[in-house]
């Protein structure tokens, strides 16, 4: 080994001279390289595919086998995701999780975010060693990746090929690369940031339109839930809307198992409703530990948003946007976003509510219209009939004659009370329906009577009103509802029966209630809507029933049949 000149001497600067002259001319000899990567980093603007190449441009400029980048979180503690570039699929398999970043060389990186440079890396004290099945490495290298003056995340070369340590010009080449990709980067997000804020504004406004659309109700919030779910990359997307006893009801579930949680009822005791009624929007890093959450539905859940719809001061409902556990957490650009969805929807829930008001209200007039020339001229002129009927009644001398008169002025008098009933259920606003669940299945039936055109027969089986609870209660008579609404729109029917059976029994032996309707109209066409019919599946479904549709008994018109556990 020649012997070194002392440091003052002028042969130790000659020596320092020709050290730096010889790394100027290698630098200089790599610039066509660095500029045709920084070239090649620049290209694109998916953010993915930048960090794909980023790691194998690093590579290719500092000759290491293996490259990636970490890129750091947001409160800027651990890495959210890990990129790599070198280590083959079922080498990636074998070694299973990826890095966190919390410990080791890559923690220290992101604690102090300063180029380390290592000739055996596990040598270094702040190395916390290789995972089982990890390729061997030695030579390390790692600078951090700036974005817009914040660290974005770190770029790593290892095992430099021949075996050598890397060198001050590799050092200087990445630190190049780590600048240039920086600006991709910052590229590369705002662009998927604008493309993001994009796919939430096309959501808003599909579900506004399918809120404002004027049809089915629980279609458009369905809607609601699948847009919320697809936009979010969530597991699920719920909307629950407040309950009678004051808690939030899931009404529109888009997720693996709908049914599952489609009607469950939210207390208003959890903390996360009291809050969601505030006003108040409620993030989470892992929904099942989290004790602000009372249900079990959140067990399979990880990173959870829950958002109020809330508009003009006034709580509409909320959406529930959860991850499953394990999976990244939102950003703060995704929360924003999601609140800002929110607060859209319910506007539009808002003016769909003011819609509908507008209808029913054309519906109230229109019905006491209907109510007002039922009274005043169809009353009259049956009553005047009557009369007529029995003065020809007395003075026939025929007693078959007198007879036959007799039973049609009876006939008359039961259409009168027939009409009278209808009458007062036209006239009746919702909040004065009777309580129990024969008096609601009747007065519905009284209600479908006016556009049908005649009474549908009716039939209870068992003790209906101690039986049936309030749940299975309310959402029978939403069933009735549909069933008698499909009917007299599409079925063109001269008979109905409704039956409600309170001793029904399921497949699997549970006690349940049984509601049939049978017409003999025109029955089902093979095409069309079958939303109507979807609702009902979907209500006995959420309580553990069922629902089906087929031919009537003689094989014309239609039979529904919509059944749920007691």
């Amino acid at each position: 080994m020649p012997e070194q000149a002392p440091k003052d001497s002028p042969e130790a600067a000659t020596q320092e001279n020709g050290s730096l002259q010889g790394l100027a001319a290698e630098l200089t000899a790599r610039v066509p390289q660095l500029l045709e990567a920084t070239r090649s980093v620049g290209t694109g603007l998916e953010l993915s595919s930048t960090l794909d190449r980023i790691c194998e441009t690093a590579a290719e400029l500092t000759h290491a086998r293996y490259a990636a980048i970490g890129v750091v979180d947001e409160p800027g503690e651990s890495l959210s995701a890990f990129v790599t570039h070198g280590v083959p699929e079922e080498v990636a398999r074998t070694i299973g999780r990826q890095p966190d970043g919390r410990t080791g060389l890559l923690g220290a990186l992101i604690r102090d975010p300063v180029p380390i440079r290592l000739a055996d890396l596990s040598a270094d004290p702040r190395s916390a060693g290789l995972p089982p099945g990890h390729p061997s490495m030695r030579a390390f290298l790692g600078v951090p990746i700036r974005v817009q003056g914040e660290v974005f995340g770190n770029l790593y070369v290892a095992e430099k090929r021949g075996g050598a340590p890397f060198g001050e010009d590799d050092l200087h080449m990445l630190s190049v690369l780590a600048t240039e990709a920086g600006i991709a980067i910052g590229h590369a997000r705002m662009y998927e940031a604008a493309r993001q804020r994009e796919r939430w504004i096309d959501g808003s406004v599909a579900v506004t339109t399918a809120l404002l659309s004027g049809g089915d109700a629980d279609d458009a919030l369905a809607v609601v839930a699948e847009q919320t779910r697809r936009l979010a990359e969530s597991a699920a997307g719920i909307v629950m809307l407040p309950a009678a006893d004051g808690g939030l009801e899931i009404v529109a579930v888009s997720g693996d198992e709908p049914s599952a949680s489609l009607g469950v009822i939210i207390p208003r005791h959890s903390p996360v409703v009291a809050a969601l009624l505030r006003g108040e929007a409620v993030f989470m890093d892992d929904a099942a530990t989290d004790p602000r959450m009372i249900t079990r539905l959140a067990d399979q859940f990880g990173p959870h948003m829950l958002l109020p719809l809330r508009s003009g001061g006034r709580v509409l409902g909320a959406l529930a946007i959860p991850r499953r556990r394990g999976e990244r957490p939102f950003t703060e650009g995704e929360r924003t976003l999601a609140t800002q969805f929110a607060a859209q929807a319910a506007l539009a829930l808002k003016m769909a509510e003011a819609q509908r008001d507008r209808e029913r209200l054309a519906v109230y007039e229109d019905r006491d219209r209907i109510a007002r020339d039922l009274h005043d001229l169809v009353i009259q002129r049956l009553f005047a009939t009557g009369m007529m009927l029995e003065r020809a009644q007395r003075r026939s001398p025929v007693p078959g004659v007198r007879a036959g008169v007799g039973r049609a002025v009876d006939e008359l008098d039961v259409t009168i009370q027939e009409i009278r009933t209808a009458i007062f259920a036209l006239q009746q606003e919702p909040a004065e329906a009777p309580s129990g669940l024969r008096a609601r299945v009747l007065r519905e039936i009284n209600m479908a009577a006016v556009p049908l055109g005649f009474k549908p027969a009716h039939r209870f089986l068992g003790p209906v009103d101690s039986l049936v609870g309030e749940l299975a209660g309310k959402n029978l008579i939403a069933a009735l509802r549909e069933a008698l609404s499909n009917t007299f729109r599409h079925a063109r029917a001269s008979r109905v029966e409704v039956s409600v059976d309170a001793t029904a029994v399921l497949p699997d032996g549970r006690d349940a209630v049984r509601l049939s309707v049978v017409d003999d109209g025109v029955g089902i066409p093979d095409s069309g809507r079958r939303s109507g019919l979807r609702n009902l599946a979907r209500r006995a479904e959420s309580l553990g029933g069922a629902s089906w549709f087929g031919p009537g008994a003689d094989g014309t018109g239609t039979t529904v049949v919509w059944e749920a556990p007691l």
